[in-house]
């Protein structure tokens, strides 16, 4: 049997700890009461926010109130993957993701950038890169069985990995970052999508693109920096969704 390819990363100080946090955070917002029955609703105001915060990080000018018409084309395919992440939506996703990963990028990249490309032909389609598409493939080995480590480890994974190699043309952080959203729900970590996770990320945004940029140098003190700040983001997230929660009690 071959290696995990993935398991130095949880032995990395404090990653495993962080892990269980994260985890056990998210796991109590589905618990909660609201939750319990209501969290449809819950997952549709925390797709509002997620989609908000993380056309914010791309630069996209984001209004402030939900019922505004949507002129920024950023924000517009950040709303569209954010709500596909939703209900049964999410589940036919989840079911593309642990099956055929790439097509659900694809489908993600789609909805994202419908409103940025000139070239159709570019919507859902990577870069034509040897590298970019090697690493396609590792990382859909990976989310298919290839690794066993921690949900939030697996998440963070996927977001840096999506980030470093700007796979398609346009709107990579807001596919990465949706991207990490699905990988949760398909990994059973954050089922719903209730968490919120972007906020953090626009909230401390330089330490984001520094993390990125630690976690493409693949240096053990980057990967560690990458890890521990997304599961940091992944137990606030859960602290955004709490907040939603009780505000609809």
């Amino acid at each position: 049997m071959s290696p995990d390819p993935l398991a130095p990363l949880v032995d990395l100080p404090g990653v495993a700890t962080a892990a269980d946090t994260a985890r056990d955070a998210l796991a109590a917002v589905h618990r909660h009461p609201v939750n319990l029955r209501g969290w449809l609703d819950s997952s549709v105001e925390a797709s509002w926010r997620a989609a908000q915060s993380s056309a914010a990080i791309d630069g996209a000018v984001v209004t402030a109130r939900r019922d505004d018409d949507v002129a920024d084309p950023v924000l517009a395919g950040a709303l569209r993957v954010t709500l596909a992440l939703t209900g049964e939506s999410l589940d036919t996703l989840t079911a593309v993701w642990t099956r055929a990963p790439l097509q659900a990028l694809a489908r993600l990249h789609l909805l994202a950038a419908a409103d940025v490309v000139d070239d159709p032909d570019q919507l859902g389609r990577p870069r034509v890169d040897e590298g970019v598409s090697q690493r396609l493939e590792l990382l859909a080995d990976l989310v298919t069985g290839g690794t066993s480590v921690p949900a939030p480890v697996l998440t963070a994974v996927v977001h840096g990995e999506l980030m470093a190699m700007a796979p398609f043309a346009t709107v990579n952080g807001v596919v990465a970052r949706a991207a990490a959203r699905l990988a949760g729900a398909a990994a059973g970590l954050d089922p719903h999508c209730l968490g919120v996770p972007e906020v953090t990320w626009l909230r401390r945004v330089q330490d984001y693109r520094a993390g990125v940029t630690g976690f493409a140098s693949g240096t053990a003190d980057g990967l560690s920096a990458w890890l521990l700040m997304h599961m940091q983001a992944l137990e606030s997230g859960a602290a955004e969704a709490r907040s939603i929660a009780e505000a609809r009690r």
